[in-house]
């Protein structure tokens, strides 16, 4: 079963009076287990079109299915249950709470959904593991660089265990040897716990550490190709 499937999604704006159409009749799926890199020039659409992708906005015409279910027919109450417990978000920003520890950032989801803490204490161990930050799960934000502030906000993404973790530009603020340690953690959670990944880049060697390219000009969806897996980094 697909993971994503996108039939005929189509987005526009209104500039003033104009009608400004940022995708054009874009059709794609997304398998269970894929790594795919959607690449494009600035203005392209690569950015419309994963917010489209995680419910954070609505076409003007097509559909967004996720498991089979169709976005633009799920009630807000259940949208937002979606995007909590099936898909995660990383951005360029970190968006982490400067007051709170590390794992208290990373556990923000849970308290925000009621959920008991003392039933993630493992979950939230494992994951510090993955993301190399145990020793500093006490820090706060202002405390870390920007790659472990990076890792955290991965780790928020992680904890709901969710089955699509969506990208926007996540080693856009990172120098090239953080940014390349951020993609081989992205390339692991792929590989190691079968996650579904969609990333948004303007970088080739970032695209490179994923299973597939998608190429956006203009809109439109100029090619996708498959690209051959090694072991060793890229």
């Amino acid at each position: 079963m697909d993971a994503i499937r996108v039939t005929n999604l189509k987005k526009s704006f209104k500039v003033g009076k104009e009608s400004v159409e940022v995708l054009k009749n874009i059709s794609f799926t997304v398998e269970k287990g894929e790594f795919v890199s959607i690449m494009g020039p600035s203005g392209g659409g690569k950015s419309t079109l994963l917010y489209l992708l995680g419910g954070l906005d609505k076409p003007t015409s097509g559909s967004v299915e996720i498991n089979g279910k169709d976005l633009s027919k799920v009630k807000e109450k259940e949208m937002s249950k979606l995007r909590r417990n099936k898909i995660g978000f990383v951005f360029q920003f970190y968006n982490l709470v400067p007051n709170l520890s590390v794992e208290d950032n990373i556990m923000l989801p849970l308290i925000l959904d009621g959920k008991k803490l003392k039933d993630y204490k493992g979950k939230l161990d494992e994951i510090l593991d993955i993301i190399g930050m145990k020793a500093k799960r006490k820090m706060t934000p202002r405390e870390l660089s920007g790659g472990q502030q990076q890792r955290v906000a991965i780790a928020r993404a992680l904890i709901f265990e969710p089955e699509i973790i969506f990208l926007d530009e996540p080693i856009g603020n990172l120098d090239s040897k953080t940014g390349a340690e951020i993609m081989e953690l992205f390339r692991k959670i792929n590989k190691e716990y079968g996650k579904t990944l969609v990333q948004v880049t303007h970088s080739e060697k970032s695209a490179e550490y994923g299973t597939s390219i998608i190429r956006l000009l203009d809109g439109q969806i100029v090619s996708k190709e498959v690209l051959e897996q090694e072991e060793e980094a890229i």
